[in-house]
């Protein structure tokens, strides 16, 4: 193999397909990334078993071959060349692949490529394009809530459906949760989703295609099966597995039929919880007390090893003044869109616990009724009690993963609207 590639166009499909190589493997083959020169382009290949990239740059092909080298390796040399640099890979059948550029010149270890795996594609039962920012909405409003607990795989990923809507015909769903909070956001499904059975896809492919479709335009293609789905953003092509499992009937647990509202400006809401939460515990995970009355919204935080702290906030609220708590998780949710505003609902609901009845808040976010927007992550997840193994909590029994789930999501408004806050 002998090829001449523009090392920008080299360095920008490297970074696309080393990233699914893992630092550590097993099979040393793993490591590397598969090189096909034909004609005027090269392939780049890339996998971990599970996760499947592949991208093709163009190039000037005097010798075609086929050969794998270290992935990592490879991605910091090309990084660390000049830009605009011509970069010459030449083999020649060996265990060795050389690297020119200028007066650089690297010799790497190779292995040969017919112990690369190929992870088998099949087909696919179900093909759609969606708007590439659509899909990146999709996946920012719902990545935080994933589970990392491995215990409870099922969670470890974004569950995405087609659901029938009365009010806006079919939607594409795209749901989140790790036990304690939810996020769900939709848009109108693509043509040729509706029908669509669901699926998980799993935390890393995620954060994969969240990376291709940065700065993205078009349209994404996207394919799905039992097992598999298959990515097409430009160039480049991500297949992945499936997880296999049935995702946790979310809809049971979201919060219904609120009917107080507190409308708040998104962008000082966010910096107050971010302001007060700095003196919050972690080990009480950071909670935030909220208590609203006579147009003012109080957000309060006590730690017995640091002190106190409070802010006041200016807000639309007509009926009586209320307390909730909330852990302030992250505040960096809030302010990743400062043109928009949000509001929260917050219902009640009676809980048992120890043959008792106690009032337990559970909050979520919702758009007015004609926003017809998405959810947005949040950064504040009501405190709920713990409940005792074997009690019940609705009528979901405590080991289901839903029963400590404190539902709260964030809908972006209209710009110039304001959020609500409202509480049941």
């Amino acid at each position: 193999m002998k090829v001449t590639l523009e090392r920008n166009h080299l360095l920008k499909s490297l970074s696309h397909v080393h990233r699914v190589v893992e630092r550590r493997n097993t099979y040393p083959i793993l490591a590397n990334v598969l090189f096909k020169a034909s004609e005027d382009r090269v392939e780049l290949r890339a996998t971990d078993l599970d996760i499947e990239v592949t991208e093709a740059v163009p190039a000037m092909v005097s010798t075609r071959g086929t050969t794998t080298v270290p992935a990592h390796t490879l991605y910091e040399i090309v990084r660390k060349l000049s830009d605009g640099a011509e970069v010459r890979l030449e083999t020649d059948g060996g265990e060795n692949m050389v690297l020119t550029s200028g007066r650089s010149r690297f010799n790497l270890a190779c292995l040969s490529p017919d112990s690369f795996p190929d992870l088998k594609s099949g087909s696919f039962g179900h093909e759609f394009a969606i708007a590439a920012s659509a899909l990146r909405e999709l996946i920012e409003r719902t990545q935080f809530a994933i589970s990392n607990e491995e215990t409870r795989y099922y969670l470890n990923g974004i569950y995405f459906h087609a659901v029938e809507n009365s009010a806006t015909g079919t939607v594409l769903r795209a749901v989140a949760t790790d036990g304690h909070r939810m996020a769900r956001a939709e848009i109108e499904a693509p043509t040729g989703a509706k029908g669509m059975p669901g699926i998980i896809v799993p935390k890393k492919t995620v954060g994969e295609v969240q990376k291709l479709l940065d700065g993205a335009e078009g349209e994404v293609k996207v394919e799905v099966s039992d097992t598999k789905i298959r990515f097409t953003v430009g160039p480049v092509v991500l297949l992945s597995k499936l997880i296999e499992g049935t995702f946790p009937d979310y809809d049971r647990v979201t919060p219904k039929n609120n009917d107080k509202q507190m409308n708040v400006d998104r962008a000082s809401f966010a910096t107050a919880v971010d302001r007060v939460s700095t003196i919050a515990s972690d080990r009480g995970g950071k909670a935030v007390k909220l208590s609203a009355k006579d147009g003012l919204l109080e957000l309060s935080v006590t730690n017995p090893d640091h002190g106190t702290a409070s802010e006041e906030l200016a807000v639309e609220f007509d009926t009586d003044g209320f307390e909730i708590g909330f852990n302030a998780l992250s505040a960096r949710h809030y302010r990743a869109d400062p043109q928009r505003k949000r509001h929260l609902h917050v219902q009640r609901r009676r809980l048992p616990h120890a043959g008792q009845g106690r009032r337990r808040d559970q909050g979520a976010v919702r758009p007015d009724a004609d926003a017809g927007l998405e959810l947005k992550p949040s950064s504040l997840l009501p405190l709920r009690e713990k409940v005792p193994e074997g009690r019940m909590r609705g009528s979901l029994p405590a080991s289901h993963p839903l029963t400590r789930l404190a539902l709260c999501a964030i809908h972006p408004l209209p710009q110039g609207e304001r959020g609500s806050l409202v509480q049941g």
